[in-house]
């Protein structure tokens, strides 16, 4: 977990709970035991392996792999030879394992699909910054993220250039179509909500006309969700904000692609969320291979 703190990217303290998964998640994979390695390689057998990616992309995950690969055996040694954020060519080795073969060939897929679909996530994230470049906005992920991964798949879009939306429930109101239903309007919402939360939180409401986005401002909030609205609606909308409250924080969400998100960011539009990073991503192709034996332990 040193790779986290090094790289300024750590994720709290998170080590404790991500050795508590990388068990539980190894303990489905190995079972009662790796059947395959135990019947066909000696138990004593050292070796290397090399970890190489089989096209180009951004990594993430390489501390994870390193706990996954301390988890199954605090002896193997694990270098990196580049460090989460990096990009990378196909062929690049990108780190070495060295230890006991049974060790190494009993974490290698758990090290590797975890890998593969944080670095699928930095790289499609990669690309959305890239599409935004020289635009004052912020590309934020959602919480449609694996369940039990949304801490490390916030992480690879925080190693992609993008930034964090809330991490759960807890942690701000966000007022959406079926709260507005169930509320009976925004204004009812909105009150209910600040009445019961202290004066840090803030509240922020889905918006999907100009109506309630009048509505919205009306009632104080802090930030108003423009959700898939077209760019045009959302160049109004923003106007109607800023020239009526300046302060309030604007988001375009719903339906986001690598085809519309400048057309969107063009519309003023202080932040812009995008669901699709860490649910429509497609994992990085990374490998591991054994080199040559290094005798026996």
């Amino acid at each position: 977990m040193q790779l986290f703190a090094k790289q300024g990217l750590g994720i709290g303290g998170y080590d404790t709970q991500l050795r508590d998964n990388i068990r539980s998640w190894l303990a489905e994979d190995i079972g009662t035991g790796d059947v395959t390695t135990r019947t066909t390689i000696a138990a004593d057998s050292v070796m290397k392996a090399v970890i190489h990616v089989k096209e180009d992309g951004i990594i993430a995950g390489l501390p994870v792999a390193e706990t996954v690969f301390s988890v199954v055996d605090p002896a193997l040694s694990f270098k990196a030879f580049v460090q989460d954020g990096d990009a990378v060519t196909k062929g690049t080795v990108i780190a070495e394992v060295e230890g006991s073969t049974h060790s190494i060939l009993t974490g290698e897929r758990l090290a590797l699909n975890l890998m593969q679909r944080l670095s699928g996530i930095a790289t499609k994230t990669k690309q959305f910054v890239d599409a935004l470049e020289g635009l004052p906005v912020r590309l934020v992920d959602t919480r449609k993220t694996t369940p039990g991964h949304r801490l490390l798949e916030k992480y690879a879009v925080r190693v992609g250039g993008g930034s964090n939306h809330r991490f759960g429930l807890y942690d701000a109101v966000m007022i959406k179509d079926n709260h507005i239903k169930g509320a009976g309007g925004i204004t009812a919402a909105v009150n209910a909500a600040r009445s019961a939360i202290p004066h840090t939180m803030k509240i922020e409401v889905e918006t999907e006309s100009l109506e309630q986005v009048n509505e919205a401002l009306h009632c104080g909030t802090d930030i108003i969700m423009l959700d898939n609205m077209t760019p045009e609606r959302m160049k109004e909308a923003v106007e109607l904000i800023r020239s009526r409250a300046p302060h309030v924080v604007t988001e375009a969400s719903g339906g986001v692609t690598l085809e519309t998100v400048r057309s969107i960011a063009e519309s003023g539009v202080d932040v812009i969320s995008v669901g699709g990073l860490t649910y429509s991503f497609r994992s990085l192709d990374i490998s591991l291979d054994l080199g040559g034996k290094k005798g026996r332990a």
